[in-house]
């Protein structure tokens, strides 16, 4: 999903890709470098103040002439199902580390560049989240996983209220099944393998854009994104 969505976002501007190791976006960005567009990748890890403040601060020296368009947070944490009296306490820290502290961390210093890029931005200054099933169900022996999402769905509402009549648009976007790519590719029986039956990464991608290009007298908080044979 992460490949599609700078993919696609690559078409209209410069990306910048940020993951804890390289590993996770050297692909990406050397597809979209070979297919004419630009983007660099920084090793960050949105958990620690200091790694994300020299992130941007390699993006600034790295993209002196751009302003912040859009903002993607992508990161997940805390996903161990287990009965509730048997989950390793650490599993609610991991949880707590990416969905909260982490989106916590990535909106504070994403936020002030986004509206600074209001008056100048061709669509309105974007900042996206990616929530799940859990950010609205806490299904059984999910409890650590709904707890994070739950509060990044939150803290991210919160924003929205205080951002939008900024003219920074601020979307939820809760992804309700399992998502094509390289990880899922063997997971042949979801949905009891029906055609489509995982949700199109490059899709998720296609929201994503359409969400950043909504006209601000029409701005969508959330969206729930799911395959037409998810039961939900």
């Amino acid at each position: 999903m992460r490949a599609s969505v700078a993919a696609r976002f690559a078409k209209a501007y410069p990306v910048v890709l940020l993951a804890r190791t390289a590993a996770t976006y050297e692909g990406s960005v050397k597809a979209i470098n070979d297919a004419g567009g630009k983007a660099i990748g920084i090793n960050a890890d949105a958990t620690d103040r200091a790694s994300l403040d020299a992130a941007f601060e390699t993006i600034a020296k790295e993209l002196p002439d751009y302003k912040l368009a859009a903002a993607i947070y992508n990161a997940s944490g805390g996903l161990k199902p287990a009965p509730f009296v048997e989950i390793d306490p650490q599993v609610l820290e991991s949880s707590i580390d990416v969905n909260i502290r982490g989106f916590f961390n990535f909106a504070q210093k994403t936020l002030p560049l986004l509206e600074d890029a209001v008056s100048s931005s061709p669509h309105p200054p974007s900042l996206i989240v990616t929530g799940a099933t859990a950010s609205v169900k806490g299904s059984a022996k999910f409890a650590t996983f709904a707890a994070g999402k739950w509060a990044k769905r939150a803290l991210a509402q919160s924003i929205a209220r205080e951002y939008g009549p900024k003219g920074v648009h601020v979307a939820h976007a809760i992804i309700d099944g399992v998502i094509t790519g390289p990880r899922t590719e063997a997971y042949t029986g979801v949905n009891g393998g029906a055609p489509d039956g995982k949700i199109s990464a490059d899709s998720i991608a296609e929201t994503y854009w359409s969400l950043h290009t909504q006209h601000r007298s029409g701005f969508t908080w959330e969206v729930d994104i799911r395959p037409y044979v998810e039961k939900w």
